[in-house]
């Protein structure tokens, strides 16, 4: 459904990958990121009408995110399209953020609009279950500072789960890409 094959939208997320830069990149330019989440506003206002939310981020790689309610001109269980500050990747979702289920939910039609809308505002779609890989790069993210912080909780005998808590946690503190580029920093 994406323009772009995925082992090149693969290989631009590493790429704009710089440990030395977690909120922006080094050659980031304000303007041109509000220019390009007013076209993705602009466009999600004019397909679903003024049931769409918009709103810029502080201290996030992210730099704004769009909603649309389920009770607005929105797919059942709500619509989301977020920009990041990095390499203008831009990503969508139905229902609760960053969840499989959440990449299922949108259709064909609107991922091939959307990526049109994308390319126009000089934007890459990255398709959520992309963003849903694990996260192999050199930034920390803040899920990796949380697993250390509950790993030392755990070596001094304060961390409070059973052994099966302890696996879904695990699950959950594994970084993806989507915690690089689309995540409070």
């Amino acid at each position: 459904m994406s323009v772009l094959p995925l082992d090149e939208i693969r290989t631009l997320l590493s790429e704009h990958d710089d440990p030395d830069h977690r909120e922006r990149p080094r050659d980031f330019e304000p303007r041109a990121a509000v220019r390009r989440f007013d076209l993705l506003t602009g466009a999600l206002r004019r397909r679903f009408g003024p049931s769409v939310r918009a709103g810029l981020y502080q201290d996030s790689s992210a730099c704004g995110r769009c909603s649309v309610p389920a009770d607005g001109t929105g797919p059942a269980g709500g619509l989301w399209v977020e920009l990041s500050n990095f390499g203008g990747f831009v990503t969508a979702g139905t229902g609760a953020h960053w969840t499989a289920d959440s990449a299922t939910g949108l259709s064909g039609e609107f991922v091939t609009w959307l990526d049109g809308v994308c390319t126009a505002a000089g934007c890459v779609l990255v398709p959520l279950d992309v963003l849903l890989e694990p996260y192999d790069g050199p930034t920390p993210a803040l899920v990796d500072e949380d697993r250390i912080f509950a790993q030392t909780l755990a070596a001094l005998g304060h961390d409070g789960e059973d052994d099966e808590d302890a696996d879904d946690e695990d699950d959950d503190m594994r970084a993806v890409w989507a915690d690089r580029y689309f995540d409070y920093v």
